[in-house]
């Protein structure tokens, strides 16, 4: 892990042959990029990308000053957005007004309430086993959404001044003031309407709009990577946002007038794309779906009517579906490669009801990379931990009635687990707490056949490129050597580094192969 960066890959060595990190695409499942013969792609967060944390301190505000309108005390508007603290997976207890970070099976990983992290016998009197039922909808709700981190903060934040407040009466389900009582469910209810409001009524795009500069990157390479896959296939976007919105950000992201010579007409944005659909209502766009109407792009305004015509040349259209997108553009299932930043609006519902290939946008990524290169002497300190843990245990079996004393050294990985998850922010990183996945974890390495910290990584790939799997190795086949000998002490004392490690995982970024070996069947799977 840190030989790399201190000698660097030699001749022969596979690591030579590996993109830049920061470039990369990791691979879940096979892919062979040439049968790609449709490209979709969301617009938020995906092909347009919002600058943090300016863009998370604007609509934290907007939130804060409608919980304020509708009655919340004035002093909440004294909390400031901080990006350290929300990660993007957590789930919000509306029973007990917790923050919590999961696995996938529900087993805690950390719980907050306010800023306040449990610990030990306070965790316990929340949850006795340390663990959730995750499908109880109407008590847990994931916050998977970038759009979400505001939200995940805005509890803590209330939380925390509730439970601080002398004005308020503690109690394990809400507050109590006088002859009223406020619960966490209540809270989680008023938080989820002022979201609708600030981002569905237009508040939070009205500001944006007003300093795109300032809330929106654009990257002159999105227009030249567009332009190369519609050379290749078919191009189509699919977004929740209204047809004047995405106007004004497209606009904004493919207006290359500053670098075009004088008198070079302008492309118009819609001119990248075979199809473009707006106001999709995603989840359901993947599901029944809605009305497909056609945009009149000169005043916004919808044509009344279904629309029953063929493909128009940049035309728009609004609602509609999934299937009505493979119709139209003549493609199906496998053969669509959709891109988008939402694991469970863009991703799990298009992989499971529509077969389309899957590609995630996470932006977190280049952080959590960082942190996984630079700070490689804590992941080896925990390393060292597990090679001294295997040596006290070597020589024991059933019949030893010795009992080593391993309570200092499970201190020690308790130490350097926390100070390895607070180089990622409070709550640790994205993907992990020590060894154990995360529940967004565990659902990208489910539904998403690719993900980068950018659709634009296609950049640095052919279209003709096979992205290959590394191998998904059980505990028995990455803890067990190939060797037919008997892998002696060596082999013994590695093993339960391997079992915490296992193979280089790509949820991590921890350098997975992005192709070697033989295709796969179609659709990359067994």
């Amino acid at each position: 892990m840190g030989s790399e960066g201190e000698r660097g890959p030699g001749p022969g060595d596979p690591r030579a042959l590996r993109r830049d990190c920061l470039h990369r695409i990791f691979v879940n499942r096979s892919l062979a990029l040439e049968k790609i013969k449709c490209f979709g792609f969301d617009m938020d967060y995906t092909l347009a990308m919002y600058k943090s944390p300016a863009y998370e301190e604007l609509a934290f505000a907007l939130l804060l000053q409608h919980l304020v309108s509708i009655g919340y005390p004035p002093e909440i508007l004294a909390y400031k957005y901080d990006p350290t603290f929300p990660t993007r997976g957590l789930v919000f207890d509306a029973l007990y007004g917790n923050l919590l970070k999961v696995d996938s099976h529900g087993n805690l990983l950390v719980c907050a309430h306010g800023f306040r992290f449990l610990k030990g016998a306070e965790i316990l009197h929340y949850y006795p086993n340390k663990f959730i039922q995750r499908d109880d909808m109407k008590r847990f709700h994931i916050l998977n959404t970038l759009f979400n981190l505001t939200e995940a903060h805005l509890y803590a934040c209330l939380v925390d001044f509730f439970t601080n407040c002398s004005r308020y009466t503690n109690c394990d389900t809400g507050y109590k003031h006088g002859n009223l009582f406020m619960s966490f469910r209540s809270m989680f209810q008023d938080v989820r309407e002022a979201m609708d409001h600030v981002h569905l009524l237009g508040c939070l795009k009205e500001k944006t709009l007003e300093n795109l500069e300032k809330y929106v990157v654009k990257d002159p390479r999105v227009p030249l990577l567009l332009s190369r896959m519609k050379e290749v296939g078919k191009v189509f976007l699919a977004t929740n946002s209204d047809y004047n919105y995405t106007d004004a950000i497209m606009s904004y992201l493919f207006d290359s007038s500053d670098g075009d010579k004088a008198g070079t007409a302008q492309r118009p944005w819609r001119s990248y794309f075979d199809l473009i659909v707006v106001d999709t209502r995603k989840p359901l766009f993947f599901a029944e779906g809605t009305v497909l109407r056609q945009v009149n792009t000169d005043t916004g305004k919808l044509r009344i009517g279904t629309y029953t015509g063929p493909l128009q040349h940049c035309a728009v259209y609004s609602g509609g579906s999934s299937d009505i997108v493979c119709d139209l553009l003549g493609v199906k299932g496998k053969e669509i490669l959709y891109m988008g930043d939402h694991i469970f609006g863009d991703i799990l519902k298009s992989k499971k009801r529509q077969g389309w290939r899957t590609f995630l946008v996470v932006p977190e990524l280049a952080r959590e990379l960082q942190v996984w290169t630079e700070k490689s002497e804590l992941f080896e300190e925990l390393r060292s931990l597990d090679l001294l843990l295997a040596e006290l245990y070597q020589h024991l079996d059933s019949g030893s009635s010795e009992r080593p004393d391993i309570s200092s050294i499970k201190r020690r990985i308790q130490k350097v687990t926390h100070e390895m998850d607070m180089c990622y922010g409070k709550m640790g990183s994205l993907f992990r707490c020590g060894s154990r996945q995360t529940l967004f974890a565990s659902q990208l390495m489910r539904y998403a056949d690719l993900y980068a910290a950018s659709f634009i990584n296609f950049l640095y790939y052919p279209f003709s490129y096979l992205f290959r799997a590394p191998p998904a190795l059980m505990a028995h086949e990455s803890t067990v050597e190939h060797s037919r000998g008997d892998a002696g002490e060596a082999g013994a004392a590695l093993a339960p580094w391997l079992a915490w490690h296992g193979p280089p995982s790509p949820q991590v970024g921890a350098v997975p192969e992005d192709s070697s070996g033989e295709e796969e069947d179609d659709d990359g799977e067994a």
